[in-house]
C-alpha cells in the first residue's frame, strides 16, 4: 500500500488582470507593466483585491524569491505563524487538518459516552465503551500494570521451546510484534488468491539500522533505549540489577535479529521478498520450530502455502530459538508485552514510553492530551464503526461526486500523457493504459462497512478492550486466506488525512478525511484545487507506475508487462530521481537516501505533471481564468501543490524520517518536482541558473 505520507508498504511488511510576480536576478519582484494594468478599469475590479480563496495571502514570504526557494516562498509566512505546539514532532496542514478531525470524533464520541441505554452489542455502545475504559484515568492507575499479570505469568511458566513458541504464536494473535511478522497478503503472482506471509521483524528500536550503524548517534540512541527497557522493567517490580541485567539480554537478541533482516531499500524490491513455499518447504526451511504447533496457536489449523518474505531471516531467527536460552527469552518476550501496552497502563508506563519513543526519537516536548489519545486508539481499534458516524456528519453526497469528477478528469489526463510518451513503445502503452483503465476508485468512504459485532467491548480495563479489538483484526485478516479477494476492504479510515495506492488490488483510495480544505476548498477556484487534492490524487495514481507499482499489472500480479527495452529506459528516469535526492541534506552530514523515497518522488513528480495537464484540459473552450491577488491561474496551481506540504518539523523526527521514511521531507517534496517542471519555471519567470530551475541536460522528466 503506496500512501501519501506516512505510511509503509503493506504487501511488503500500507491530489482580468493585476500584479504578477516574475524573478529578475534572484529577487521576487512586480512587473510594473503588469503592476499598471492591476488598477480599476483594467479589468475584474474583485481581481485586484489583497485576497486569494483557498489561500492566506501571510502564507507567503515575499522576502525570498520564487525561482530560489518556492517552498520557503510560498510557506514561509504560514510556517512563522505557526510554531510547532509542543505534543507534536511536527506540525503542518497534515497536522492541522488531522487535528480538527479528531475535534470532530472527540464531540461523537462525547455524545455517545453521555447516552443512556445504547443498545448492547451495537456499534455505538462498542464505541462509547472502549473510549469511556481509554479515558478512566482513576481505573488505570489503581491497576498500574496488573491487567498485565495473567500473561506475565504464562511467560514466567514456559519451560521449553515448545512453551516458547506457543507463546510468540499466543502474542501475534494479539497483534504484539515478537521474533517474526505473519499475517495474511495476496499472492503477489496470484493477485485473486489471500496467502500467508511471514517476515522479518521483532524488534523494538524503528529500524535494523539503529542495531548495526556504528556512528556516534546510533550508538547513544542504543544506550538510550538500553536505559529506557531497563526503567520499563523497575516499572515491573524487577530491582535495578536484574532489569539491567534484563535490558542487555533484550538488546542482545534484537541486535541478532537486526543484523540477519534486510535494510528498508531491499525491502522495496517485491521479487526479493516474494519467496512461496508449500508447509513442508516452510518446515524444511526453519526445522527447529514447529510451523504445526503455531498455525493452530493463531487460529490456522491447515496452511497450503506461505510467502516467506526474507528467508535467511527465518533461518536464522530458528537458531536463535534454540541457542539463547529460554530465560533470555522470557525476558524479551516481558519487554516486548510491556512495550506494547505501556500506553494502556497507568501513568508511569505512559510517561516511560513517551519520553524515550516521543521526547527522545521524535523530539516532541510533551504528550497529547488524553483525550486526542483515546480518540486516536478508538479510531484505531474500531475505526469503520466510528467513520460511519463521522461521513453521515461532515461528507457529503455532493462532496463525494466532486471529488469522483476529479478523479475522473485526471485518469483522462494521464491517459493522454501514457498515449503520447515518447519513449515509450505501443506494446508497453497499451498495457500501461489498460492497468490505468482498470484502476478500482474509493472515494470518501467504503460501501460495505466492515461488522465489528465479533468484538468484546466493555467499560471494563482498557488494555483487556484493546486486546480484544485487536485479536478481531488478528482473526479477521488471517480469515482471508484461501478465501476470495475482498476488493471493497479499505485500508484507511474515512476520517484519515492520507490516501494511498495498493498495487495487489490496483486501487486507488481517498478517505472523506482529506478531501476538505487545504486540500480541497469549494471556495478556492479550479487552479488551487487542481494544484492541492488534484495533485494528491495524480501522486496516488503515479503509485501505479513508480518503480514498484510498475511491476504490477492491471490484475494486481507481480509480472514484468513492459518490453525490456522499455523497462530500461523507465529505470533511467527513476535513477535520475533517486540522484537528485540523494543529494538533498537533511543535516550536516545526513542526507535524503534516494532508493528509499524514490518512489513517492517519482509519485509527486508524476501527480504533479498530471495535475497540471488536467487543469489545463479543463480550461479548454472556456475563457481564461483571471489574475488574482497578482496570481496567474497558473501561479496559483504550484502554490495549491506547495500549501499541501506546508509545515516544520523537530531536527529528531527529520532524523528519524530520513532513516525509515519512504516519504522525503516535505521542503524537498515541493522544491523537488517543481525544478524538473518546465511549466513551473515558465509560470513564474525563472531561468536557468536559479535554484528552482534545473538545466535540461539535469531534469527528471518520466510521465
Amino acid at each position: 500500500m503506496k500512501s501519501l505520507r506516512f505510511r509503509c508498504v503493506a504487501a511488503l511488511c500500507a491530489f482580468a488582470a493585476a500584479a504578477v510576480l516574475v524573478c529578475t536576478s534572484g529577487q521576487a519582484v512586480l512587473s510594473q507593466k503588469n503592476a499598471a494594468n492591476s488598477k480599476p478599469g483594467a479589468g475584474a475590479r474583485a481581481a485586484a483585491a489583497d485576497s486569494l480563496p483557498g489561500f492566506d495571502i501571510a502564507s507567503l514570504d515575499r522576502s525570498v524569491s520564487a525561482c530560489q526557494d518556492f517552498n520557503q516562498f510560498a510557506n514561509g509566512g504560514w510556517v512563522a505563524k505557526n510554531p510547532i505546539p509542543a505534543a507534536y514532532a511536527r506540525w503542518g496542514r497534515f497536522e492541522q487538518l488531522s487535528d480538527s478531525n479528531t475535534v470532530q470524533l472527540h464531540q461523537i464520541l462525547e455524545g455517545l459516552a453521555q447516552q443512556k441505554n445504547l443498545k448492547p452489542g451495537s456499534n455505538e455502545q462498542k464505541l462509547a465503551d472502549y473510549y469511556e475504559s481509554c479515558m478512566d484515568e482513576p481505573s488505570i492507575e489503581r491497576a498500574g500494570y496488573t491487567p498485565l499479570e495473567p500473561e506475565l505469568e504464562r511467560i514466567a511458566s514456559i519451560k521449553d521451546l515448545a512453551g516458547l513458541e506457543e507463546e510468540v504464536a499466543r502474542f501475534h494473535s494479539h497483534r504484539i510484534p515478537a521474533v517474526f511478522g505473519f499475517g495474511a497478503a495476496q499472492d503477489f503472482k496470484n493477485s485473486s488468491s489471500v496467502i500467508a506471509q511471514v517476515s522479518q521483524g521483532g524488534l523494538g528500536l524503528p529500524d535494523r539500522d539503529y542495531y548495526t550503524n556504528a556512528d556516534d548517534k546510533s550508538k547513544q540512541t542504543r544506550d538510550e533505549y538500553q536505559k529506557h527497557v531497563a526503567r520499563t522493567f523497575q516499572l515491573l517490580g524487577d530491582d535495578p540489577d536484574r532489569a539491567d541485567a534484563e535490558a542487555r539480554t533484550v538488546m542482545s537478541i534484537e541486535t541478532k535479529l537486526a543484523e540477519n533482516s534486510v535494510t528498508r531499500v531491499q525491502r522495496r524490491n517485491p521479487e526479493a521478498n516474494y519467496h512461496k513455499m508449500i508447509k513442508a518447504d516452510l518446515i524444511k526451511l526453519t526445522p527447529d520450530f514447529d510451523w504445526s504447533r503455531y498455525f493452530v496457536n493463531v487460529g490456522l489449523p491447515s496452511i497450503d502455502a506461505v510467502n516467506v518474505g526474507q528467508p535467511d531471516f527465518l533461518k536464522a531467527a530458528d537458531k536463535l530459538l534454540t541457542t539463547i536460552p529460554i530465560d533470555d527469552w522470557k525476558s524479551y518476550l516481558r519487554w516486548h508485552l510491556v512495550n506494547a501496552a505501556s500506553s494502556t497502563l497507568s501513568s508511569k508506563f505512559v510517561e516511560e514510553s513517551f519520553n524515550f519513543n516521543g521526547k527522545y526519537l521524535t523530539g516532541a516536548q510533551e504528550m497529547q492530551p488524553r483525550w486526542k489519545r483515546c480518540v486516536g486508539s478508538t479510531d484505531r481499534a474500531l475505526g469503520e464503526a466510528l467513520g460511519q458516524i463521522y461521513v453521515q456528519k461532515t461528507f457529503t453526497p455532493q462532496a463525494r461526486a466532486r471529488a469522483q469528477e476529479m478523479v475522473k478528469n485526471l485518469i483522462a489526463a494521464l491517459r493522454d500523457d501514457l498515449s503520447t510518451l515518447s519513449w515509450m513503445s505501443d506494446q508497453t502503452r497499451q498495457r500501461a493504459i489498460a492497468k490505468l483503465d482498470a484502476f478500482i476508485r474509493k472515494i470518501g468512504y467504503p460501501d460495505k462497512w466492515r461488522s465489528y459485532e465479533a468484538v468484546e467491548i466493555s467499560r471494563g480495563a482498557y488494555y483487556n478492550n484493546l486486546v480484544n479489538a485487536s485479536a478481531f483484526e488478528v482473526k479477521r485478516n488471517l480469515g482471508k486466506i484461501g478465501n476470495p479477494v475482498d476488493k471493497t476492504e479499505w485500508g484507511m479510515t474515512p476520517p484519515t488525512v492520507n490516501a494511498y495506492y495498493n498495487p495487489s488490488i490496483n486501487e486507488i483510495v481517498f478517505p472523506a478525511g482529506i478531501l476538505q480544505p487545504p486540500f480541497y476548498d469549494p471556495k478556492a477556484d479550479d487552479a488551487f484545487n487542481y494544484g492541492g487534492i488534484g495533485a494528491v490524487i495524480g501522486h496516488e495514481m503515479t503509485h501505479g507506475f513508480d518503480d514498484q507499482g510498475a511491476k504490477f499489472d492491471a490484475n494486481g500480479n507481480l509480472v514484468q508487462w513492459w518490453t525490456d527495452e522499455d523497462f530500461k529506459k523507465f529505470n533511467a528516469r527513476t535513477d535520475c530521481v533517486v540522484k537528485q535526492f540523494d543529494a538533498f541534506e537533511v543535516e550536516p552530514g545526513l542526507h535524503q537516501t534516494g532508493k528509499l523515497v524514490v518512489g513517492e518522488s517519482v509519485a509527486d513528480l508524476g501527480g504533479l505533471t498530471v495535475a497540471y495537464a488536467a487543469y489545463q484540459k479543463s480550461l479548454q473552450g472556456k475563457p481564461r481564468p483571471p489574475v488574482i491577488a497578482g496570481f496567474t491561474p497558473e501561479q496559483r496551481f504550484f502554490l495549491g501543490w506547495a500549501q499541501v506540504w506546508a509545515g516544520s518539523i523537530r531536527p529528531e523526527a527529520a532524523r528519524l524520517r530520513a532513516k525509515t521514511d519512504p516519504h522525503p521531507l516535505d521542503r524537498f517534496r515541493v522544491n523537488a518536482p517543481l525544478s524538473n517542471t518546465p511549466a513551473f519555471a515558465e509560470a513564474f519567470q525563472c531561468k536557468v541558473g536559479d535554484a528552482m530551475v534545473r538545466p535540461p541536460e539535469q531534469r527528471c522528466q518520466i510521465w
